[in-house]
This record gives structure tokens, C-alpha cells and sequence, in this order.
């Protein structure tokens, strides 16, 4: 790992350079089709009074290099709450040289600094080098478990309904 390499919270002066990690990351994972975040939104929702997750930004020198975005959720069966990893990026020109691993480790010690009793994530099937990666470091895939999601006019259809 380089010598100037660090880690640090971002801030609402990062909106910008947490934008384009998000939109690095969504081209990695061919999703830039979904990605509609403003800088409004992501400051909002990120450095509001109540934030819907933190983010750390991994920075070589000056460069931001690469992210990660968590927040809490919680176990009802632990009785106690846990850190969602909701995304680890690190652009490609810079992989390979322990960052990515600096960042989990870094959020891993958050969680266990804030008393949670899990921390998870979820990686794309196909994404054979985050299997890989994920499971050096000792994760499990919890292979009898399947998300689902709703958004948009589906969601609202379904709040709305009685």
C-alpha cells in the first residue's frame, strides 16, 4: 500500500467526489442505467441531522481513490444492531494494492467499536473477484437467503394499498 495512503469520514464538502465514486461504481457493476443521485440528494441524505448512512473515502495523496457507505440496521434475533456495508469501491487504476481491504477493515473496527453484532453485505453473482476477496478475509455467503427490493411505482402502489 502506498505510503500516503489514508482513510477518513467524508463530509458534505465531498458531495462531488462521492458522486463520482458512485457513478465509478456503477459503471464497474453495469448499472449506470439506475444511478439518478444529485449532489442535493446525497447531501441531504448523507449530512442531514438524522443521515441515512456514513461513508469513508480512501484517499492515495490528495486523490480520493476509492469508498465505503454503511449504516445501521438491526438483528431481532442477536437483539442488538449491526452495519450494513451498502457499497465498497475502489476505481480500478488503484486496485490491487490493499485499499480495498484498508476500507473494509476500517468500517469492520466501526462496527465492532459501536458494539454490533454483525456486519454484512451483499456482492453480485458475477462479481467472481468480490466472492473471492470476501471470502479470504473469512465471510460466509449466506446462501439460503434471497433479497428482494421494491422502488418506484412499485413502492408506491404498495404503500398506498390498503
Amino acid at each position: 500500500m502506498a505510503g500516503a495512503f489514508r482513510i477518513r469520514p467524508a463530509t458534505a464538502e465531498d458531495v462531488a467526489v462521492i458522486l463520482e465514486l458512485v457513478r465509478g461504481l456503477a459503471d464497474y457493476e453495469r448499472l449506470s442505467h439506475l444511478v439518478s443521485a444529485t449532489e442535493d440528494g446525497v447531501r441531504d441524505a448523507l449530512f442531514a441531522e438524522h443521515p441515512g448512512a456514513e461513508v469513508v473515502l480512501a484517499f492515495e495523496g490528495e486523490m480520493a481513490v476509492g469508498f465505503a457507505v454503511y449504516f445501521h440496521n438491526f438483528s431481532t434475533f442477536l437483539g442488538c444492531k449491526g452495519l450494513w456495508l451498502e457499497d465498497l469501491f475502489v476505481k480500478p487504476q488503484h486496485r490491487r494494492r490493499g485499499y480495498g481491504k484498508a476500507l473494509l477493515l476500517h468500517v469492520a473496527r466501526i462496527a465492532q467499536e459501536r458494539g454490533c453484532g454483525r456486519f454484512e453485505w451483499a456482492a453480485l453473482d458475477w462479481n467472481t473477484p468480490a466472492w473471492e476477496f470476501y471470502r479470504a478475509l473469512g465471510a460466509v455467503p449466506l446462501e439460503d437467503w434471497t433479497m428482494f427490493r421494491v422502488t418506484g411505482e412499485t413502492l408506491e402502489k404498495l404503500a398506498r394499498d390498503p
